[in-house]
């Protein structure tokens, strides 16, 4: 083997996938909400027809997985990377001169999802799956920290700038950032350990701990193609039990802030619970991650959905009592159950069917369990425009997420 430097390089590659998920999954998921009400009243929208273009992502997100999820496999990220850059800087800047609802669905549901995904978190946590085995969740967990750092930064930072410059503006404050944050990043990225003489975790020949060595040998040696995951009951299972569990981030991440609004809370509140929702979610990360290494990830994954969940519920009761300081608790208890679930659904895929071929495996899964979920942001606003009220709506979401942790609990991994 070549020699081995002072910093295993996974490290880098850690920091990188923080930096890619704060970008990707804060453009995608923390932005929308902000922008809903002024662009709707703007350019006479309702927010159904708004939320259309979030359920046209969900779809476009799968498609592009599908097709990518082998290319990381074969290629690594780096250049996929590159040309989601370009992609989604260009559609953020093309926003800013959105006049027609046919414009804002092709630039905010196609190209904006397209240049995300080419530098989301399938690209990112593939990739740390190559390069973490015994590690994997803590890994995976703290890269993920950067997702919920997205809501701590973006969501605020977006609602101010939209507030003091316009709509219109932000959007091209949002696409300079995004050129300059993720350029760099963009070059870190590197394939798997094995390219370049290394093992995963950083081991060495004649380490000292050959469990671990053995546990990254058989993850590699017993790994399952895409071919032969989509022949067990355990894939399926696993897609549809995590697709429930993604309904709740993608109906709470747009809806919150004109859910909030709605009931008497000023927009400055509103934002306010994607920040109190998003500390927890970040410093919980490590601590999942901490016992995803140490106790079997499934339970805890069930956990994690489970209590997405009963948060959802608590903030439904709460906005109701009209105690933004309950509100605020139920936002807390949310971002504990949003803290597993990145790291959680990584772990438990890479678990299941091994890491050689993880990027193909996750990439087959994600057309099934984002159509899932897809539709769940229109047909929420669709319900609000014909009723004016979210509650039961909201309540639906709630009992898929309790739901999704009993699949999660129940399934079974697959005979290798």
């Amino acid at each position: 083997m070549a020699p081995q430097p002072r910093i295993y390089y996974g490290y880098y590659l850690i920091g990188a996938a923080f930096v890619a998920q704060f970008v990707s999954i804060g453009i995608i998921s923390y932005i929308a909400g902000p922008f809903m009400t002024p662009m709707a009243e703007d350019l006479g929208w309702s927010r159904a027809e708004f939320s259309l273009a979030r359920s046209i992502a969900q779809v476009v997100m799968a498609l592009t997985g599908f097709v990518i999820g082998g290319t990381i496999d074969r290629l690594g990220g780096r250049r996929l990377m590159l040309i989601g850059t370009v992609v989604l800087a260009a559609a953020l800047a093309l926003h800013s001169r959105v006049d027609t609802l046919a414009q804002w669905l092709l630039l905010n549901g196609l190209v904006t999802t397209v240049g995300c995904a080419l530098i989301g978190n399938l690209v990112v946590n593939v990739t740390l799956a190559k390069w973490f085995v015994a590690r994997r969740g803590r890994a995976v967990a703290w890269a993920a920290m950067g997702v919920s750092f997205g809501g701590i930064v973006i969501t605020p930072l977006t609602t101010w700038a939209i507030d003091h410059l316009g709509w219109r503006e932000a959007w091209l404050w949002l696409a300079g950032c995004t050129v300059a944050i993720m350029l760099p990043v963009a070059f870190l990225m590197r394939r798997a350990p094995e390219d370049y003489g290394l093992q995963p975790d950083g081991l060495r020949d004649g380490t000292a701990d050959p469990v671990l060595a053995e546990k990254a040998r058989l993850d590699f040696e017993q790994s399952m193609t895409r071919a032969q995951a989509v022949r067990t009951f355990s894939f399926y299972a696993l897609t549809v039990a995590f697709g429930f569990f993604q309904i709740n981030i993608a109906v709470v991440l747009l809806h919150t802030v004109p859910y909030i609004t709605d009931a008497g809370f000023s927009r400055n509140q509103a934002a306010m619970t994607m920040l109190v929702a998003s500390i927890p979610a970040m410093l919980s990360k490590p601590v999942w991650g901490y016992f995803i290494d140490r106790l079997p990830p499934k339970p805890l994954a069930a956990i994690s959905a489970s209590t997405t969940g009963v948060a959802l519920a608590l903030i439904i009761l709460c906005v109701h009592l009209g105690r933004i300081e309950f509100v605020f608790a139920a936002f807390l208890l949310l971002g504990l159950g949003w803290g597993g679930m990145i790291p959680l659904q990584e772990v438990v895929w890479g678990s299941f069917f091994g890491r050689r071929h993880l990027g193909a495996v996750r990439g087959a899964a994600l057309p099934v369990a984002l159509m899932l979920s897809a539709g769940a942001p229109y047909l929420v606003a669709l319900y609000h425009d014909r009723t004016g009220a979210y509650d039961n709506a909201l309540w639906v979401v709630a009992v898929l997420n309790m739901l999704s942790g009993l699949l999660i609990y129940q399934v079974r991994p697959p005979a290798r």
